[in-house]
């Protein structure tokens, strides 16, 4: 019996470290290692190289203005290197992100991951958690953004990172684990 796990990387840009904790839980949930694209808009050699071996590329952004920020834009172009080689090809793919606002048009960030994904012939994982919307649910309930595509945050303006909900991390963290798993259960069947 194989215990292998699925070869999951999360590539992120975080302005304020919302992000980037967002990505920690993720991370940590699918066994996977973070790729943090920096303030320029760059990624290492090594850390595209990762992502071209990777069975899974979970894309992270916060939404800025509407869309994601231009640093993941820029990694986003870069990537047309992979797409004319169809490296990324039937790769599983998955996203998240975060913004100030309870909406904050965080859905057309994550739907430029699912294009994005689509573009590059990949196969989208989607959150898969009902969300948490009766007058009972708190803050901290998972899914309290009520997302479906992937998991969405909201962090108040003024908030630190260590202020997340909870809610929202744990969103993270199981939405990685889905994503893993799902990864993993593909490559066994291509494997067979």
């Amino acid at each position: 019996m194989s215990h292998r796990k699925a070869n999951t990387a999360v590539v992120y840009h975080s302005g304020y470290g919302h992000t980037q904790r967002m990505a920690e839980a993720v991370a940590e949930g699918a066994g996977g290692t973070l790729y943090a694209i920096d303030a320029d808009g760059n990624l290492s050699d090594e850390a595209w190289a990762a992502l071209d071996a990777a069975d899974a590329i979970i894309f992270g952004s916060p939404t800025y203005m509407g869309g994601p920020s231009w640093q993941f834009k820029r990694f986003a172009d870069t990537s047309s290197k992979a797409w004319f080689a169809n490296k990324w090809q039937d790769k599983v793919f998955g996203g998240f992100t975060n913004s100030a606002s309870l909406n904050g048009d965080k859905l057309n960030t994550l739907e430029y991951f699912v294009l994005l994904a689509g573009q590059h012939g990949g196969l989208w994982v989607s959150l898969g958690m009902k969300p948490a919307n009766v007058k009972a649910s708190k803050r901290d309930d998972a899914n309290r953004m009520g997302s479906y595509i992937a998991p969405m945050a909201q962090s108040d303006a003024d908030a630190a990172p260590s202020e997340m909900s909870v809610g929202d991390l744990e969103t993270a963290r199981t939405y990685g684990e889905r994503v893993a798993r799902i990864a993993l259960q593909l490559a066994s069947a291509q494997a067979a």
